[in-house]
């Protein structure tokens, strides 16, 4: 059963690494709160994936318009829409309860 132990470790570490991630663009949304005079400033994952790569969110973008489905172009834009934080911070959270400390 070593292989499962393995498995059990990594995603022990992924969820560690989402978390750490969500607190890095938490953090960030707090500087640019201050930043705006305590204007609440919340950064969705659109606008973190522009910032890093404007060229790349663009493309992305046109070409979920031409190969997918409405819909399916409409959710993911829709996910992308949420604040940056909660979508790397909310499975990284339930990962960590699903494969919390074994007894």
């Amino acid at each position: 059963m070593r292989g499962a132990g393995e498995i059990y470790v990594a995603m022990r570490v992924v969820s560690l690494v989402l978390i750490v991630a969500a607190i890095v663009l938490m953090g960030g949304d707090v500087i640019a709160t201050l930043e705006k005079g305590g204007d609440v400033t919340v950064r969705s994952a659109d606008q973190i994936w522009t910032l890093l790569s404007s060229h790349s969110a663009d493309a992305a973008k046109s070409w979920m318009e031409r190969k997918l489905a409405g819909s399916l172009s409409h959710g993911i834009e829709a996910a992308l829409a949420l604040p940056a934080w909660a979508i790397t911070g909310v499975p990284g959270v339930i990962l960590a309860f699903v494969f919390g400390r074994r007894h």
